[in-house]
């Protein structure tokens, strides 16, 4: 027999499976959070950054290597209950932190790196509630990527605490940590190649 004044347990994951495919689900501050599959302009974003860091940071093939990196994976990091699963939209791990890719449908290792692709929808949740909960759970290092407004937020937790270490917009090219060791053309993200460098201009006077 069920009583009013029993507690609501709140979401569980069966709530999260009970979900359509054509959906995400996260539980955060304890609540279930359904989301969308991502617009255009965020999926392209999110799969373009991912390419672009691939080949220097997952393969080593252009860069110093050294990383896991994985698009949408469920984290379940035992933190804080009212937080799980989350899903970011990008993860990173350091080989130091996480030697082999477990095969298993929740990832339980804190990423030492986070990506969020904003969209209207999004942008309260993955500001207000994901970001303090990555800083809880020890994440070094979080991006945030507007795709709408052309911008790079780079942030650093500095004993839970987030420090802003970059803005950036547009067509700028960047060497945001922890990546920094490769320079990244934002333009990409946006759908545009980057702009043709400026030709030098000869001052020299004519002899």
């Amino acid at each position: 027999m069920t009583h009013a004044y029993e507690t609501d347990p709140g979401p569980s994951y069966a709530d999260i499976e009970a979900l359509p495919p054509n959906v995400v689900g996260e539980i955060l501050a304890g609540e279930l959070v359904v989301s969308p599959r991502p617009a255009t302009p965020h999926a392209r974003a999110s799969s373009t950054l991912g390419f672009l860091l691939g080949p220097a940071f997952e393969l080593g093939t252009s860069g110093p290597g050294g990383w896991h990196i994985l698009d949408e994976p469920e984290l379940s990091l035992g933190v804080d209950p009212g937080f799980d699963p989350v899903v970011p939209d990008l993860a990173g791990w350091r080989v130091e932190t996480l030697p082999e890719v477990p095969s298993v449908a929740q990832m339980k290792v804190a990423p030492d790196w986070v990506c969020e692709v904003l969209s209207p929808r999004t942008q309260r949740a993955d500001r207000v509630l994901k970001l303090p909960f990555y800083g809880r759970a020890g994440v070094a290092h979080v991006w945030l990527v507007d795709p709408v407004a052309e911008t790079l937020e780079v942030y650093e937790n500095r004993g839970g605490a987030w420090f802003l270490a970059g803005a950036h917009s547009e067509d700028d090219v960047v060497r945001a940590v922890p990546f920094d060791a490769v320079p990244l053309a934002l333009s990409w993200l946006w759908g545009r190649k980057p702009p043709e460098p400026a030709a030098a201009t000869d001052t020299a006077s004519e002899s």
